[in-house]
């Protein structure tokens, strides 16, 4: 076995279904008294509800969070924040808004309680993410880390079901390249496999009936097990190419997820035969980058990049910024190489790679 490191992160978890109904207990635990209460312009009513829970311990509600966190929201409510004098943050909704929350976190320290309704994992993580200028920097900070997670399935029944794929294939995205991370540890590859596992279970629950609350709860559960293993080791090349795709062109962040995933998995596969391997059994499949296609496909999800918008003459510089500062990889960044890998993505080509049979 190898020799690794292993550091856990503390968080609180409260799982299950109707477990918002410990919100204002959850609240007391923290020592907080001025709830701000964030989520996006959608997700209003849902904020409302967390408010009147919470009573007089909600400060307010800022409901301005935004896919991929610009500093002009960041900005606006941080400000809201001081202005309230709020001694806590509470992220409703999917990863922009606890996105959110971390950015009101970096800067004053505020602790956050997270209320996850998709599957995108970021409140496991002390990871956070902003743009500015057209990029999108990302850090990590112990600060943004959640202090604590509810994770209650019956929120998440009104998640359309094709958010619902593609916000679950974003979460199989930490797994697999946990698998493969660098700092991998053995703990973080149990949870990884395992929540690659719930998940496949759990898409053709949701996709048969969306109100299924076992499937749902499996969907969440897998969230919480990849989001763990993205707060715990690095991540490569599948999120360096995501963060492009997302912070300089403004594709949705879970569907790009959903149809890069394949890709970069079948670019990495020569190098990581054992992760391969991990993956396809995880999902039932005899090959891992095929299997996670297929998988997205038959549930319904977007499998190119032009069927989001993105323009086929902006794909060298997307390769170019790609490349610019890669994130460590378990194969070399080869920039002929991935802009191969980026046009069939954009295309939505089926990658076969035969490196990833059951063991």
């Amino acid at each position: 076995m190898d020799a690794f490191v292993y550091n856990a992160h503390a968080a609180r978890v409260v799982f299950g279904a109707g477990s918002l109904q410990h919100l204002e207990r959850e609240i007391g635990l923290l020592g907080a008294q001025r709830a701000l209460v964030l989520s996006t312009p959608g997700q209003r009513k849902l904020a409302e509800r967390v408010a009147a829970l919470l009573g007089a311990k909600a400060a307010g509600i800022f409901d301005g969070a935004v896919m991929h966190v610009p500093i002009e929201a960041a900005r606006q409510a941080r400000d809201e924040a001081r202005r309230l004098e709020a001694d806590c943050a509470v992220a409703i909704g999917g990863g922009s808004t606890v996105g959110l929350g971390k950015a009101i976190a970096l800067e004053s320290g505020l602790p956050i309680l997270a209320i996850p309704t998709t599957y995108a994992g970021s409140e496991m993580t002390p990871i956070y993410g902003i743009t500015e200028g057209g990029l999108k920097k990302t850090g990590k900070d112990a600060r943004v880390l959640p202090r604590t997670v509810i994770y209650d399935p019956d929120l998440s029944t009104g998640l359309p079901v094709g958010l619902s794929v593609t916000s679950a294939m974003n979460a199989m995205a930490h797994a697999a390249e946990g698998l493969y991370a660098q700092d991998s540890n053995p703990i973080m590859s149990l949870m990884a496999e395992e929540g690659l596992t719930a998940m496949s279970r759990a898409l053709p629950g949701i996709v048969r009936r969306s109100g299924d609350i076992e499937a749902r709860s499996q969907a969440l559960y897998g969230a919480w097990l990849c989001g763990t293993v993205l707060g715990n080791v690095g991540m490569a090349l599948h999120h360096k190419l995501c963060h492009t795709l997302g912070g300089s062109f403004n594709l949705p962040h879970a569907e790009c997820h959903t149809i890069v995933l394949p890709h970069a998995m079948a670019y990495n596969a020569p190098a990581a035969p054992e992760a391969m391997a991990r993956i396809a059994r995880a999902i039932g499949t005899q090959d891992a980058a095929a299997g996670l296609y297929d998988l997205a496909r038959d549930n319904g999800a977007p499998v190119a990049l032009r069927d989001l918008g993105m323009p086929e003459a902006d794909l060298d510089r997307a390769a170019d910024i790609a490349v610019s500062n890669p994130y460590w990889n378990p194969r070399p960044i080869e920039r002929t190489a991935i802009r191969a890998l980026l046009q069939n993505a954009w295309a939505g080509v089926r990658p076969v790679t035969n490196v990833s049979r059951n063991p």
